[in-house]
C-alpha cells in the first residue's frame, strides 16, 4: 500500500461513511423507499454518463442483464432499503458499527456456496470474534428486547444481503466493474419505482428543504456513484486483501460525522462491540497476526 492507495482508501471510507449522515439528514424530509429510489436513480445517470465516456460496450446477452439484475436486488434494493430504513429506529452511527459486519458474512456465504473459498482456522476465529462484538452491542436475544432487536437485526440483514451480493458478483470478474455497477443500478431503480410509488406515494410529500436536496445529490454521487468508481480503482491498484482495510474506516468516518454534525450519542457497549468486530476483522485479514508472529 503506497501513499496514494492509502488516500484513495481513506477517501472511499469517508464517502461511504458519508451515506449514513446524508442519510440521517434526507429522512427529514424522504420516506425511505422514495430516497433508496433517489439515490440508485441519480447514481445510474451518472455511472451510464461514465459508461459512455470510456466507450465501453453495451453486452446484450440476456444473461449479463439478469445477473445484474440479481445484484441489483442483493447489493442495492435490499440493503439500501433496510439500512435507510433502520435508520429510523437508531442512530447513523450505530448502523455504520453494524454494517461493518459484511466481510463477516461473505466469509461465510463463500464457505457454504464455493468449494475454493472455505475457512480456515484463522479465519473462523476471526469470524466468532466479530459476531461475539454484535452480542457485546446488544446481548443475547430475550423476549423482552426483541422488538427493540428490529432496526439492528435490518442492518445485519442487510450485511448478510452484501455478503450475498459479493459472492454472486464474482461471475462478473470478466466484466468492466463500472459497466456493473451502472446495470445494477438501472435494475434496482427499476424494481424500486413501482414500490416508491405503490407505498409512499412520493407526488403527496412536501417539498424537500435545501438541506435535503443536497444530502440526496451527496447520497448519490459521492457515497454511491463515485464510492463504486474509487471501489474498483483501489481494487485494481492495490487488491482486495488491502481494500478490506475499508471496513476498518467507515465506522470511524459515520461515527466523526454523526457524533460532531448531528450531535449523535454512543453507548460504551456500542463502542467496545465496535472494537470487538474490528478485532475479529483484523484476524481475519491476518496482516497483524503475520506480523507478530514474524
Amino acid at each position: 500500500m503506497d501513499r496514494v492507495s492509502w488516500l484513495m482508501l481513506i477517501s472511499l471510507s469517508i464517502l461511504w461513511g458519508g451515506s449514513f449522515f446524508f442519510t440521517e439528514i434526507a429522512l427529514g424530509d424522504l420516506p425511505p423507499l422514495t430516497l433508496v429510489l433517489c439515490r440508485v436513480s441519480i447514481a445510474t445517470m451518472v455511472l451510464w454518463w461514465v459508461v459512455l465516456l470510456r466507450d465501453i460496450a453495451i453486452p446484450r446477452d440476456p444473461k449479463f442483464w439478469a445477473g445484474v439484475a440479481v445484484m441489483g436486488g442483493l447489493n442495492n434494493l435490499i440493503p439500501f432499503c433496510l439500512i435507510v430504513w433502520s435508520q429510523t429506529q437508531i442512530t447513523s452511527s450505530l448502523a455504520a458499527i453494524l454494517n461493518a459486519t459484511t466481510p463477516l458474512f461473505t466469509l461465510v456465504i463463500a464457505h457454504i456456496a464455493t468449494d475454493s473459498e472455505k475457512l480456515t482456522l484463522r479465519k473462523m476465529i476471526g469470524v466468532l470474534i466479530g459476531f461475539g462484538g454484535v452480542i457485546v452491542i446488544f446481548g443475547l436475544p430475550t423476549s423482552a428486547n426483541s422488538l427493540g432487536l428490529l432496526a439492528p437485526g435490518a442492518v445485519l440483514l442487510a450485511a448478510f444481503s452484501y455478503g450475498c451480493a459479493g459472492v454472486f458478483g464474482r461471475r462478473f470478474a470478466s466484466t468492466p466493474p463500472i459497466l456493473t455497477a451502472a446495470g445494477m443500478t438501472s435494475a434496482s431503480s427499476l424494481m424500486l419505482l413501482p414500490l416508491s410509488i405503490m407505498i409512499d406515494q412520493p407526488w403527496h410529500l412536501p417539498v424537500p428543504t435545501t438541506s435535503t436536496i443536497l444530502a440526496v445529490l451527496g447520497f448519490a454521487t459521492l457515497s454511491t456513484a463515485l464510492a463504486y468508481i474509487l471501489y474498483f480503482a483501489i481494487l485494481k491498484r492495490a487488491g482486495a486483501s488491502n481494500l478490506l482495510l475499508v471496513t476498518f474506516l467507515i465506522p470511524v468516518s459515520a461515527i466523526l460525522l454523526g457524533v460532531g454534525f448531528l450531535g449523535e450519542v454512543l453507548l460504551g457497549q456500542h463502542m467496545i462491540g465496535m472494537v470487538v468486530i474490528g478485532a475479529g476483522l483484523a484476524v481475519i485479514d491476518g496482516r497483524l497476526v503475520r506480523r507478530k508472529s514474524g
